[in-house]
């Protein structure tokens, strides 16, 4: 239909708005550029598919069935999984032989799944050949954009949106239709979407009639646009004005209330949503359980999630996420390594479930094996996702990627970066620092290169990688070269990471003067990080008065924190300054710091071994003989107990007990582990706080012994201990 025959039962404004967006598409773009393929090559190369896609794809031609847009949705997703350009391009030009081009849903799949692939030339002709488009379109193309590391077009993308959303903007207000609630809702939504959230507001209080769309429309609108308090004012006045709010208000509304983390409002929210019978609704239900479990109430949450009649994949992930956040947001080490295990563990319910994971769940449980550090159950995992076919996702790519590295199997996951299809600037970036992690500096700067090459613009957390491999490597010239690239070339403002890996750097050469002159030259206060590494420094180097200056600022930022008097305590008795052991002691006393509860745990065969400092049972069971026996053996090769460490000092009795008779919690978790486990087998511990000294040299000192390679995950960083050595050079800002 021409655009001047009219659109029936359209008023004359509309269809002038509406003529507007066909002839903007059809006077400035080009006509499609698709190949016309054959019978013969539409068939070929389809053999490598699955038995449902050939079947579907063959009901589809025969014509035996009424065709319709969404026999296509199955396909094009296996394209995606498939990574394959032809097989997309055979279905697109069966898509324009059957004539359903002009169906937006299913043309912005064909963009997104363009965009998939990696061939975002195809995905832009498309995109700039569609009659149509809505949010969701532009939305895909700009992903597109991001996923294939071109930010910038991404954004050139969302500044062309913009502009024409107000061009079609300036004929509704030149027909004055802006009264109108279709019109208004959707300019409200449009504004959100471009960030202003000033405008979206505007047209939403233009509408004159304004239904519970209006209303939801702005809620969301304020939520998109970090302005959660003017969205609840706005639900508020929604309720005021008599309109009563349906499932995606309040599901908006939720979110509002998670973001706050307002578990007050939360829960009058959950209390009306019963009243107006949302209770069972699974998007409602959802939206509650994880502000539970986003405001800390993890028992809560888990109430209402084994109370649902019925739940969907949202919910699962959701569950799985909410555990997954709160071991970063756990109180202590312990708490965190209990919502690890129980996220693991409905990770488990889901998979005897109807229900499959998708991408998210997969990148989730990764993340959690990599806290965990539970590389048996990520092998697992990492098996499922080439089994299901999400590997080929690049968010679990990644996330597979961090979690070897995380669990101290770096070879492992170089492979893993090496065999992603694609990859992003966070794919470049974590594989980077898992490098700088390992030791492993000119792999890291060599990738950073590549990167570069291929021209993926860098970001501050890739920085931060380069400048802490240089760190581990001692290049300074290096390391201050890239600081300079990153602030000239690519006008990153210098943050605090950044300058912990340059004062860790200088501290390892040795060059104490110079990190504290460095310190005096910029413009960052330095953190709690950076005075740990120049106290460990000074201490080391024995530059005391210059450690006690710094243990001074770190109380000042930390003043109840344990390990920040110990550190204290060590220098002043390793001085002879009795008096100012005193005078510490007094000011724990005076402060009430308590001391940290010293635990580390051990995963074997998929159960989680917990230990504990001072725990006397161990004294005289096979765990404690057998550490009595590698300190026996490692006395020969140099290693004596350190019984200096105020960690093991009774206040009360002034005696200090050696690490054999009390060992560390690490300690206790490496000897179960050698008990336990075959003797090729890494031995993998985490611990929650940092490693003392002693403990370091006593596991160098065990890795050559038992021919093991031991990993600790301590507060502070991974220690990967082989053949006597220490992944972070015998620099790990030990207490």
């Amino acid at each position: 239909m021409d655009v001047e025959e009219g659109i029936p039962g359209v008023p004359a404004p509309f269809q002038e708005v509406t003529g507007f967006l066909w002839e903007f598409n059809f006077r400035f773009i080009k006509p499609p550029q698709i190949k016309n393929y054959s019978t013969k090559e539409l068939d070929k190369g389809f053999d490598s598919f699955s038995l449902e896609f050939r079947e579907a794809l063959s009901l589809i031609r025969e014509g035996n069935i009424k065709l319709e847009s969404s026999s296509y949705v199955p396909l094009l997703q296996e394209c995606i999984e498939k990574k394959s350009v032809s097989r997309v391009e055979s279905i697109h030009a069966h898509i324009i032989k059957t004539g359903f081009t002009e169906e937006l849903f299913l043309m912005t799949l064909l963009v997104n799944v363009y965009a998939k692939c990696g061939i975002m030339r195809s995905a832009r002709t498309l995109f700039d050949n569609l009659p149509q488009r809505n949010v969701v379109t532009w939305t895909s193309l700009m992903s597109g954009y991001v996923q294939n590391s071109r930010p910038e077009l991404a954004i050139s993308v969302f500044k062309e949106m913009l502009q024409f959303g107000k061009q079609i903007h300036g004929y509704i207000i030149k027909y004055d239709i802006a009264y109108d609630a279709s019109i208004g809702n959707a300019l409200c939504s449009l504004y959100s979407k471009c960030r202003s959230l000033d405008m979206a507001t505007k047209a939403f209080w233009r509408i004159k009639e304004k239904n519970v769309i209006s209303w939801t429309a702005l809620i969301s609108a304020c939520g998109d646009n970090g302005n959660s308090e003017m969205g609840l004012d706005v639900f508020i006045q929604m309720l005021v004005e008599g309109v009563e709010p349906n499932e995606i208000t309040l599901t908006s509304v939720l979110s509002l209330c998670c973001t706050m983390r307002a578990m007050d409002v939360g829960s009058q929210v959950h209390s009306l949503s019963i009243k107006l019978g949302h209770g069972f609704d699974i998007p409602v239900t959802n939206s509650i359980m994880y502000l539970y479990l986003k405001s800390g109430c993890i028992n809560e949450a888990k109430k209402l999630f084994d109370g649902m009649n019925s739940v969907n994949l949202v919910t699962w992930n959701a569950m799985i996420a909410g555990y997954a956040e709160m071991i970063i947001l756990a109180k202590d080490g312990v708490s965190a390594y209990l919502c690890g295990i129980e996220a693991l563990k409905i990770f488990e319910r889901m998979n005897r479930s109807d229900l499959k994971p998708d991408f998210y769940t997969y990148s989730s449980v990764l993340t959690i094996c990599s806290s965990l550090v539970a590389l048996e159950q990520g092998e697992q995992i990492h098996a499922q996702t080439i089994k299901t076919g999400f590997l080929s996702d690049m968010v679990v790519g990644t996330a597979l990627v961090n979690m070897y590295n995380k669990c101290g199997s770096i070879d492992r996951s170089s492979k893993a970066f090496i065999e992603m299809s694609t990859r992003t600037l966070i794919s470049w970036t974590t594989m980077i620092t898992a490098f700088a992690q390992h030791g492993h500096s000119q792999q890291a700067l060599q990738l950073f290169e590549d990167m570069r090459f291929v021209e993926v613009r860098p970001n501050k957390i890739t920085f931060v990688g380069v400048l802490s491999a240089c760190s581990q490597a001692g290049m300074v010239d290096q390391a201050l070269a890239y600081y300079d690239m990153m602030k000239t070339d690519y006008k990153i403002n210098p943050v605090m990471d950044h300058l912990a890996c340059l004062i860790d750097m200088f501290v390892r050469l040795g060059r104490i003067d110079e990190a504290f002159g460095f310190i005096e030259k910029i413009d960052l206060t330095p953190n709690e990080f950076i005075w740990s590494i120049l106290i460990a420094g000074c201490r080391s180097q024995g530059k005391l008065e210059l450690g006690f200056y710094a243990a001074e600022q770190l109380l000042q930022l930390k003043p109840k924190d344990f390990e920040t008097y110990s550190l204290l305590l060590n220098m002043y008795v390793s001085a002879g300054r009795w008096k100012d052991v005193s005078r510490v002691r007094k000011m724990m006393r005076d402060e009430k710091v308590d001391k940290i509860t010293d635990w580390s745990w051990i995963n074997i065969k998929n159960k989680v071994y917990a230990f504990k400092f001072g725990n006397k049972k161990h004294q005289s069971d096979e765990v404690g003989k057998i550490l009595k026996d590698l300190v026996e053996k490692a006395r020969p090769l140099g290693y004596q107990v350190d019984e200096t460490n105020l960690e093991m000092v009774d206040e009360e009795k002034e005696e200090a007990t050696a690490l054999a008779d009390a060992p560390h919690s690490e300690r206790l978790a490496v000897a179960f582990g050698l008990i336990n486990t075959s003797k090729e087998a890494q031995i993998r511990v985490i611990k929650s706080t940092g490693m003392c000294r002693d403990c370091h040299n006593f596991m160098k000192v065990v890795s050559i012994l038992t021919s093991r390679s031991i990993i600790v995950r301590d507060s502070k960083r991974l220690h990967q201990f082989y053949r006597g050595q220490c992944s972070c050079k015998d620099f790990g800002g030990f207490v």
